[in-house]
């Protein structure tokens, strides 16, 4: 019980998060092609709460020496690094191309002008394609730095969630739904494309930086189910705020899925039914935390709390 109370997630994440940017900033390129790498560092850089790169890295801390030896400590640490910026790098683009006028139409993104807004609509396209080629690139570097089984496993994963199976298709699906009443079934499986699958992607990929064989298939169900039922409260709590935030405190702009007539959890469940239903899924995400039979699972634990309590 002490053990688990001197985990302090503040200090964990902070430093966790110096990593991570200090990462992003060395991979992320200057200038090239005129301004290009400059938007991509506008849309990588600018902010944001970094919840996939800090899963990914939560859940390489819960696996870390399972099964390991002295060795492959620091190439699994390395992996997990590179798999927790590729992340970020694909749910960078994937903003910048849903805020472009031909998909959500908006001019604010983390209280900044959007990236069609500041550089153009055609250098916004070219920055969202140079990003999301970019975190393969990140992926997949020597061998003696990543091994090669272990790239071939976070690239599978990462393109299973951004594509047509993923974040892509819940996008189209997203796109096709304006207007259209939808049950919680068909609007929780709409959000588990479009959003639950790369955060679902993060923790499996931090997961996969272990030792070869270590992920048994009843651990690989309950890390599933926490990520499947912590993607679901993110959107939840998602469209919570749309409702009872404000722009400023967001940093986009509120009130437009209402304005769109774009099925949520609100409009389906009623502020108070969703407010519920995201405490039932906190829920669920901690209960299968434990059922991992981890013996750290703090940091993952602690993150789905602030998915619950996140104001912005």
């Amino acid at each position: 019980m002490s053990e688990m109370k001197a985990f302090d997630f503040q200090a964990w994440s902070h430093q966790q998060l110096a990593l991570i940017e200090q990462s992003l900033d060395l991979w992320v390129p200057h200038e090239i092609g005129g301004s290009l790498g400059s938007s991509m560092r506008y849309a990588a850089l600018g902010g944001g709460k970094r919840l996939r790169p800090l899963l990914c890295l939560a859940a390489r801390h819960s696996m870390r020496l399972l099964g390991e030896v002295g060795h492959e400590s620091p190439c699994l640490d390395q992996a997990a690094l590179r798999a927790a910026c590729a992340c970020e790098l694909i749910h960078s683009y994937s903003l910048v191309h849903d805020d472009m006028p031909c998909m959500d139409d908006d001019v604010l993104r983390r209280g900044q002008p959007t990236v069609h807004v500041k550089f153009g609509q055609a250098m916004a396209l070219l920055c969202g394609d140079s990003l999301q080629a970019l975190a393969f690139e990140i992926l997949t570097p020597s061998e003696s730095l990543v091994p090669s089984r272990v790239q071939a496993l976070l690239c599978k994963l990462l393109s299973q969630a951004a594509g047509h199976a993923g974040m892509a298709g819940g996008q189209a699906v997203d796109l096709q739904s304006v207007g259209v009443v939808l049950t919680q079934a068909q609007l929780q499986a709409m959000h588990a494309m479009k959003t639950g699958a790369l955060l679902q992607a993060s923790v499996m990929m931090g997961a996969s930086c272990s030792h070869e064989g270590a992920l048994s298939e009843s651990l690989q169900t309950s890390l599933l189910t926490y990520a499947n039922a912590l993607g679901l409260a993110f959107q939840v709590v998602d469209d919570i705020l749309d409702v009872v935030s404000d722009t400023q405190t967001l940093g986009k702009t509120v009130g437009k899925d209402a304005a769109h007539d774009k099925p949520t959890f609100v409009s389906l469940l009623g502020l108070d039914g969703a407010q519920a239903h995201a405490q039932t899924l906190h829920q669920q995400a901690h209960e299968a935390l434990l059922a991992t039979g981890l013996k750290d699972v703090r940091a993952l634990g602690a993150l789905a709390d602030l998915v619950i309590k996140r104001k912005s």
